[in-house]
């Protein structure tokens, strides 16, 4: 089964850029590919979502103007632009294949595959 790796976490400082990579371990076919976050205590929320075919990006309100989500497929990689980050972003980035269309790519049930996620921390 095809797995995945995210990377690019780090300590940043409020207002700074982190951009989190997630790879896949081999080619496969995927209806999208999702980044969702988990802070401690907290339930994991979505962040970002991109279709294989571009046709649909879509973002959290609390992420969207700041983060952007990419792919670039000749290195089967998926890619999280976090821009103007925030306290509050601080958490563990995780990122997620659906196999399937799903009414909504918002929710964890949608996701087949999960990576095993990288922290973000943001000091103020």
């Amino acid at each position: 089964q095809v797995q995945l790796v995210e990377s690019g976490g780090g300590l940043v400082q409020a207002g700074g850029s982190l951009r989190l990579a997630c790879a896949a371990s081999g080619t496969f076919t995927y209806h999208a590919m999702g980044w969702f976050r988990q802070a401690p205590g907290k339930r994991r929320e979505f962040v970002a979502a991109i279709t294989w075919n571009l046709d649909n990006l879509v973002y959290a309100d609390s992420v969207e103007d700041r983060f952007t989500i990419s792919r670039d497929n000749a290195k089967n990689t998926w890619y999280l632009e976090m821009n103007a980050l925030k306290p509050a972003d601080t958490a563990t980035y995780y990122c997620a294949a659906a196999l399937t269309p799903a009414p909504t790519l918002k929710i964890l049930a949608a996701y087949d595959i999960w990576g095993r996620g990288t922290q973000v921390t943001v000091s103020s």
